[in-house]
């Protein structure tokens, strides 16, 4: 199923975008688990009648470390991360993806994700400060 959206990604970047390692969207999906604070997993609706899952990592973002937190404060932030995820694109609910890309880490993607509401994911968390934007430094444990 993997291999399929990949090589699927590839088509479609390579046809409607300038650059073939990027998928411009709106790909239109439904969350289907939170897995953190910036990673969601979603039913991506890539043809007619046809869907592939994948994880998502919110682009621009980074939230405290859920798994492998450096210290309790960080987890406990995690928690609420996640929890303001789950509030603000909850499961069942239908996001679009913009502006996809590979992960680094490969398995997922990174993407702009917008509710159903009109607003980006991303933002709502740097607003509600349960993420900062990526490259900053972590707050999360203190000095």
């Amino acid at each position: 199923m993997f291999r399929f959206l990949v090589v699927f990604l590839t088509v479609i970047q390579m046809t409607f975008s300038a650059r073939a390692d990027q998928l411009p969207g709106p790909v239109p999906a439904e969350v289907i688990k939170i897995v953190d604070g910036d990673t969601i997993k979603v039913r991506a609706t890539i043809w007619v009648d046809q869907t592939v899952e994948v994880s998502v990592r919110l682009r621009g973002v980074d939230a405290p470390e859920l798994y492998r937190p450096k210290c309790a404060a960080e987890k406990s932030l995690a928690r609420l991360a996640k929890a303001s995820v789950a509030a603000s694109a909850p499961l069942g609910s239908q996001v679009t993806l913009t502006g996809i890309t590979r992960d680094k880490y490969g398995g997922r993607v990174v993407a702009t994700v917008v509710t159903s509401d009109g607003e980006t994911l991303a933002a709502r968390l740097l607003a509600q400060g349960q993420a900062i934007a990526m490259g900053t430094r972590k707050p999360w444990c203190g000095v």
